[in-house]
């Protein structure tokens, strides 16, 4: 990951913009810390903070065609920028950065270019020869993008809001899927898939298409120049991730670099449901596995830092990101520089507790479209942030573009929880990679029950942070928590005590409004709770709010 920060139409192109410029590109440093650039032209400018994954060594940024008349500061990576850069022989390539191509296919193709790519990215493109700049981020949202507007007419872009929050008068997060273009100045969709529009899908499930999808968008997360890893919790996702990129590391290029075993990261406090299902899988798979703890005190202490990083006061996403944010700096210690993380899976196959609720194939696959449409404001934005704080960058192949269409096309039927049938939770999915004859993990690990990640690092990691939110919050500042915070009213002594630290690093209303509200149980989305009514009683996002579902779900009397 890396941070990008441009500028367009100040009414002061002196020294002293640049100079702030310069300032405000280094609230990013901890996204890039490898390298600084910056380009200015006339009252344009494009800031970049680099981390160096692919061709470290003359892959600096802002990146530029053959005759610097187009400029692009890119955060991100194009998985398929070798495919197109054989479509673009007639250009002359400066660097090996996967990320040049976007200033080429700019040259052939004009602002339609976008669609071309397959990756993750976010992207600010000045064109010199009439002055016009377009900005764009990838379909699901993976990498972050902010876009904000100056008093002095000045358009902002930023990865991060830390970054123009001060000197934009209204900024917000800019959608996925969509492009602005300074001709016309708006922001238009560009990525329109079938189930964006929710309609409900009819193709036959069918496990080897599935399975085939998915390992192609591990093995083109493997592009790498430095040392890289697996987040591995021991659920699910991660595991499938760890199984196969070790299966097809060997044939890798990155291989070649860095040796055939794959290295493995855990992170949980002692005793965690976490750490010993991961310690089994990376067992089973023969990787070197790093296992990290920490303290519910020392996650505690991480809090304000951490609201500063993701730039959030969803509880949700702040219990998961805090354990995240600690590996992630343990991580980065070892000398590792990306990572896989397996982000997505329960979006798209409906692995939230809560699904075994749902009443019919129509509704389920609704709550998964709107689950993946969210995923920017959440998941998406905790493993990009949490791990950016540290110069990490997290790659999640659940996201690929592909794998997403070929998911998204089954027969929401096959994806339903039928216990009759002896279907749980992501069933479609797991018995995708039930492979008696080269088995991809062991069956109990395979079928192994949902966990939530602020839950699986330590159920006691959330009950921690209650206690300690009901030490810093009284009964009274709770009652007249409407008044002090009219808008996405925190209904808990936690969500309460969470936005105050927010509101601290970001009091702009514009800020505020960049963090979605409304109930959830067990990160359901509001439309949700309408499939049990006993859950308005219950709105918490923990796993374990599904009464009657969790296993070790909470009691009633707690709810």
């Amino acid at each position: 990951m890396c941070g990008i920060l441009a500028v367009f139409g100040c009414v002061d192109s002196s020294q002293t913009k640049r100079s702030r410029i310069i300032e405000l590109s280094r609230r990013l440093r901890h996204r890039g810390p490898d390298w600084s650039g910056l380009h200015c032209y006339e009252d344009c400018y494009l800031a970049h903070q680099r981390l160096a994954i692919v061709d470290p060594a003359s892959g600096d940024q802002p990146l530029y065609n053959e005759d610097k008349t187009v400029i692009v500061t890119v955060n991100g990576e194009i998985y398929n920028h070798k495919a197109l850069r054989e479509s673009l022989k007639n250009h002359q390539f400066r660097t090996g950065s996967d990320c040049e191509v976007i200033a080429h296919l700019y040259e052939e193709h004009g602002e339609g270019f976008v669609n071309m790519l397959d990756g993750m990215f976010s992207f600010v493109l000045l064109d010199t020869r009439d002055k016009s700049y377009i900005a764009a981020r990838d379909a699901i949202g993976i990498t972050p993008l902010y876009i904000g507007w100056g008093l002095d007419g000045s358009v902002w872009f930023a990865s991060e809001m830390k970054a123009l929050s001060d000197d934009c008068e209204r900024f917000m997060s800019f959608l996925p899927g969509h492009i602005y273009s300074s001709k016309t100045g708006e922001i238009k969709r560009w990525y329109n898939p079938p189930w964006y529009l929710e309609k409900i899908p009819s193709t036959p499930y069918d496990p080897l298409v599935l399975r085939r999808a998915f390992e192609k968008a591990v093995i083109k997360r493997l592009m790498t120049d430095v040392p890289f890893g697996v987040l591995l919790s021991g659920g699910l996702d991660s595991s499938l991730v760890a199984a196969v990129a070790a299966r097809y590391l060997v044939d890798s290029e990155a291989a070649c670099q860095w040796g055939s075993q794959l290295h493995t990261f855990c992170v949980g406090l002692k005793g965690s449901p976490d750490l010993k299902a991961a310690r089994e899988v990376a067992d089973y798979l023969h990787t070197r596995h790093h296992e990290f703890h920490f303290t519910v005190q020392e996650g505690i202490d991480a809090l304000e830092e951490v609201i500063y990083h993701i730039e959030t006061y969803d509880v949700t996403t702040i219990r998961a990101s805090t354990p995240m944010f600690l590996m992630s700096r343990k991580i980065k210690s070892l000398g590792v520089k990306m990572v896989l993380s397996g982000e997505g899976s329960d979006e798209i196959f409906g692995g939230y507790l809560y699904f075994h609720k749902a009443p019919n194939k129509e509704e389920f696959h609704q709550e998964t479209c709107r689950k993946i449409k969210a995923l920017h404001l959440y998941d998406c934005l905790r493993a990009n942030k949490s791990t950016s704080a540290w110069g990490l960058e997290a790659r999640v192949p659940f996201l690929d573009k592909d794998f997403i269409d070929v998911a998204m096309s089954i027969d929401p039927d096959w994806k339903m929880i039928r216990p009759d049938l002896k279907r749980i939770e992501k069933w479609v999915l797991r018995h995708a990679f039930d492979d008696d004859q080269n088995p991809y993990l062991p069956k109990h690990i395979l079928y192994r029950q949902k966990e939530q990640f602020s839950d699986g690092v330590g159920y006691s990691w959330i009950d921690g942070l209650k206690d300690h939110a009901n030490q810093q919050v009284t009964d009274a500042m709770l009652m007249k928590a409407s008044y002090i915070y009219p808008e996405n009213t925190p209904t808990t002594k936690e969500a309460y005590y969470y936005r105050t630290i927010f509101e601290k690093f970001y009091p702009k209303n514009a800020a505020r409004s960049t963090v979605p509200g409304g109930p959830s149980v067990a990160c359901s989305t509001a439309k949700a709770l309408e499939w049990d009514a006993s859950w308005s009683k219950n709105p918490d996002p923990s796993g374990r709010a599904a009464l009657g579902v969790h296993e070790a779900a909470y009691e009633d009397s707690k709810a």
